[in-house]
């Protein structure tokens, strides 16, 4: 009865830990468009750096790391169950996705499994991240990495801890965002899934002709008009 008790406790703090939505918070203290309204109108770190530039984004991305892995560290270092840390993972990346703060309306929940997965074991967070970080570069799709990476995160612990227990609340956590992934697999079928560019060169691509500072842009040359007074007159045999 104890253990179901603190197994139930650890859930509720995961998924309350979860529900704080840091990119709605960010942008409300520092007065930024809504990220639920604006962009992708997804609240996470990627719609923030869309809206509002790197530096927000980067608070956003460590934010969303952290309520992962604070609350998964601590029951982590609790319990010895690693069932009751998986399903903590899990409560906290639902909260995520579904913050019982902002009506049920949340991200996606790549940052916050990652932060969960280095509170459960760097092992095993540092095999996602290389995954994703391969993934991108070879495909450039982020994503593609992160659906890739997610879906690789419950076989890893297979391998890390050797045995099952953590393996079903991380398929859980595969299976809950692929499904908030589902309009993003639909553009990577389409082939209009916008890629991870950078902006420096692909401005030289953009605007290969654009003129110096000083330098005058040319005026496009005016059609010459031909009337019919104009024309000269043909020889007359």
């Amino acid at each position: 009865m104890l253990a179901f008790l603190f197994f139930m406790l650890c859930v509720l703090l995961g998924y309350i830990v979860g529900s704080f939505c840091s990119a709605i918070v960010v942008c409300r203290i520092f007065a930024l468009p809504d990220p639920r309204i604006e962009g992708s109108k997804n609240p996470g770190a990627t719609n923030v750096l869309r809206l509002a530039g790197k530096k927000y984004a980067i608070i956003v991305l460590f934010a969303d790391m952290l309520k992962g892995f604070l609350p998964v560290l601590m029951v982590n270092l609790l319990s010895g169950s690693a069932a009751t840390v998986g399903f903590t993972a899990f409560a906290a990346v639902l909260g995520h996705m579904y913050p019982v703060f902002f009506q049920f309306k949340g991200g996606k929940g790549v940052a916050t499994a990652l932060g969960a997965f280095f509170g459960l074991n760097i092992i095993l967070g540092s095999m996602v991240v290389a995954t994703w970080l391969l993934v991108a570069n070879f495909t450039r799709y982020s994503s593609l990495a992160s659906i890739v990476s997610i879906i690789f995160a419950p076989f890893y612990s297979l391998f890390i801890f050797n045995h099952v227990n953590a393996f079903m609340p991380l398929m859980f956590i595969s299976l809950f965002i692929l499904y908030k992934h589902r309009h993003n697999i639909t553009r990577l079928i389409d082939g209009v899934e916008p890629k991870i560019i950078f902006r420096s060169k692909e401005k030289t691509e953009e605007l290969p002709n654009e003129p110096t500072a000083g330098e005058e842009i040319p005026k496009p040359s005016q059609p010459k008009i031909i009337t019919e007074e104009s024309t000269p007159p043909s020889d007359k045999k």
